[in-house]
């Protein structure tokens, strides 16, 4: 059993509905192929494209396009209104888009960039094309506004001329109209009034807080740029103009008071650069507090990456080399401490805005840059200059080295105390842990069992000799996220590491199996979708900080039975029970009793709902008992290791919804759910 297709069909079966499971098969056949043309793609699939819980981002396409004009160097205003009708509309003074007829398309061009997919003007970077940085990267954006819209207009000011036309539902309706630009026109620019269709969305209504903090992120990203929001329906109006730029910024963001100054610096390739291009860069500005929740915001090509990515890898590595150096120059880091990036990071608070010139994104929504060579791009201008400052500054440099030893010496006697526990022999077993006898790896056992009530039930029906029983408390914590170094923070993660004898480590590393205590590590819990859930909960964690015993063959998923069947005597055959894991087990064990000639509804059914309501003898007949059980090895399967991480990622990462999404509506009817 591969453990990404158990997390998979777990997922999936939670989030799908009754109705969908019990969908009939069709007939295929060449006539079953769909070719989607224009914007269809986008109104089949809008979670593929753009966030579905509300409208913004299909507004932030296009304010972003304003936004690239400003970082071109072509505009100084952005102006976005919130309409009476629900309609939102954004204007800048950039070049405004080509309306011309395209040279090969034989179409107007500011038609093509709202009706087809990858059409834009971005595509060509550095010098000679249209864009050198933008947050635009493969013409999806407004194409994918104007699928998601009732209805659009787009209004070019250009050379002389207004040029206008009318979309809805993604189609033309009023095709483009050109006249020359009266006395009350704009000389150049960019107007577009969109509509949004609510039946795209979770909810229609645009968050206020997040549309005003993108905002005002623009201004403070482009000093001198003034960004306007004007509301209709309040007669409200505010406007940003910054000057400070990230360091105004980010004071007025803290919540709490720095440790030292404010440390702000920017850094940009020149054309003589030999790993980067002309203009690409970064800058920051970062702040260390002692309490208080931490702002770290991180922008690229002025689009914010609210999930991080190789940009903030880049800037904890320069921040960490940095803050390490000045360590080390001046002999301040005590004897048995070991630093780490975390020690630094953790107090940090920052906003980065990074300039890169062909920018690789996680999906068409932006949230994280997976570009490799920006972790070198800002970790190169972020070390030296830190390095510098500190060494002009050595008072604050003491201050914020005090600061990371103090973390570094923390979480060390936390780790320590667990080291000590596993170090010292049996009497720093969990408490909980019922050891088996033997000391044979090959044959000894342990089940780590959903609920007191189970554990008890397992203790009395186990093989003492080889079966050792580990209760967990509840659903053990999501670990897909977690840093390795705080895992030991979780009473029951601790327990089971300590319990197996494994220490937690990585895919790449060689860890020192040699005090593993058990041969087979069996995850067992109950059989309905909660105890699914602490399956897949389980096998995360073993698969992220313990995949040299999935490598190695160690761990099991034991299967309990759902229902127990008892039958009455039949002929020569006396009353028995009978064990099935799920309904299609039950119902081919009914088919048998009809066959065998018992009456209908002469058995009884009974459903467990737990462990705790099997006895000893029945849980070891059922589950224990090696000669009965049902026990399954888990294993990678077909995906090598890469492609197992980047799907577990997806179900079960924090910020990865619309991938669920996804992943649910191509692959739910293949699931079976207990409803």
């Amino acid at each position: 059993m591969a453990a990404c297709e158990f997390i998979q069909s777990f997922v999936l079966a939670s989030l799908q509905s009754p109705s969908m499971a019990t969908k009939q098969p069709t007939e295929y056949s060449e006539g079953s192929i769909r070719v989607l043309k224009g914007l269809e793609p986008v109104k089949q699939r809008p979670g593929m494209y753009t966030r579905t819980d509300n409208p913004l981002h299909i507004i932030q396409e296009v304010l972003d396009n304003a936004a690239d004009e400003a970082l071109a160097g072509h505009g100084k205003k952005i102006k976005v209104t919130l309409h009476a009708d629900a309609s939102v509309s954004v204007e800048d003074d950039g070049r405004g888009i080509p309306f011309g007829m395209h040279p090969e398309e034989k179409a107007p061009v500011i038609e093509l960039v709202f009706t087809r997919l990858h059409a834009g003007g971005k595509f060509d970077k550095g010098q000679g094309g249209a864009y050198s940085f933008s947050g635009g990267l493969h013409g999806v954006g407004v194409s994918v506004t104007n699928a998601l819209s009732k209805r659009m207009e787009a209004t070019s000011y250009r050379e002389g001329q207004v040029a206008h036309l009318v979309f809805e539902g993604g189609d033309v309706t009023q095709p483009l109209k050109a006249r020359p630009a009266g006395a009350d026109d704009r000389r150049q620019g960019t107007t577009v009034r969109a509509w949004p269709d609510a039946k795209y969305f979770e909810s229609a209504a645009l968050p206020m807080a997040e549309l005003t903090h993108l905002l005002r992120s623009k201004a403070v990203l482009m000093p001198g740029v003034s960004v306007t929001l004007v509301n209709e329906k309040t007669r409200e109006t505010q406007t940003w103009l910054y000057k400070g730029g990230l360091r105004d910024y980010l004071q007025q963001t803290l919540t709490a008071d720095a440790v030292i100054p404010l440390f702000e610096g920017e850094g940009y390739a020149d054309g003589s650069h030999e790993s980067f291009a002309d203009g690409e860069g970064a800058a920051w500005c970062v702040a260390f507090t002692e309490d208080g929740q931490p702002v770290r915001e991180s922008y690229v090509n002025l689009i914010p990456t609210s999930a991080g990515g190789t940009h903030e890898s880049g800037l904890r590595d320069g921040l960490f080399n940095a803050v390490k150096s000045f360590i080390d120059l001046h002999a301040l880091l005590p004897k048995g401490v070991k630093l780490l990036p975390e020690d630094v990071f953790a107090r940090a608070s920052y906003v980065l805005s990074a300039k890169v010139l062909d920018p690789q994104f996680q999906g068409q929504i932006k949230e994280r840059l997976n570009s490799r060579d920006a972790v070198r791009l800002v970790s190169n201008f972020v070390r030296p200059a830190l390095e510098l400052w500190l060494n002009q500054h050595v008072e604050y440099g003491r201050k914020l080295a005090e600061l990371a030893i103090r973390a570094a010496q923390t979480r060390q006697r936390a780790g320590q105390k667990v080291e000590k526990r596993k170090g010292s022999g049996v009497a720093v077993l969990p408490g909980k842990l019922t050891d088996c006898e033997s000391r044979d790896l090959a044959h000894n056992e342990v089940f780590l069992v959903e609920g007191d009530s189970a554990g008890g039930s397992a203790k009395m029906g186990r093989d003492k000799e080889s079966q050792a029983i580990l209760p967990l408390r509840g659903k053990v914590l999501n670990t897909w996220e977690v840093e390795r170094d705080r895992l030991f923070a979780n009473t029951e993660i601790h327990d089971i590491s300590v319990a197996i004898g494994v220490d937690p480590h990585g895919p790449q590393d060689t860890p020192d199996l040699s005090g593993l205590r058990y041969g087979k590590v069996c995850i067992l819990s109950d059989a309905d979708v909660d105890g699914s859930h602490i399956q897949v909960l389980l096998l995360t964690l073993f698969f992220r900080h313990f995949p040299k015993l999935i490598e190695a063959g160690h761990v099991y998923v034991a299967r309990p039975p759902l229902f127990r069947v008892d039958a009455p005597a039949r002929g020569k055959k006396p009353a028995t029970k009978m064990y099935a894991l799920d309904e299609g087990e039950l119902t081919a064990i009914l088919d048998k009793l009809r066959k065998d000639g018992v009456r209908e509804n002469a058995w009884s059914i009974s459903r467990f709902k737990g462990l705790g309501e099997m006895n000893a003898e029945q849980l070891w007949e059922t589950t224990l008992n090696p000669d009965t059980r049902r026990l399954m090895p888990v294993q990678l399967g077909d995906l090598d290791f890469g492609q197992t991480e980047s799907l577990i990622t997806q179900l079960m990462g924090k910020g990865e919804a619309a991938a669920r999404r996804e992943l649910m509506e191509l692959h739910g009817d293949a699931i079976e759910i207990d409803v």
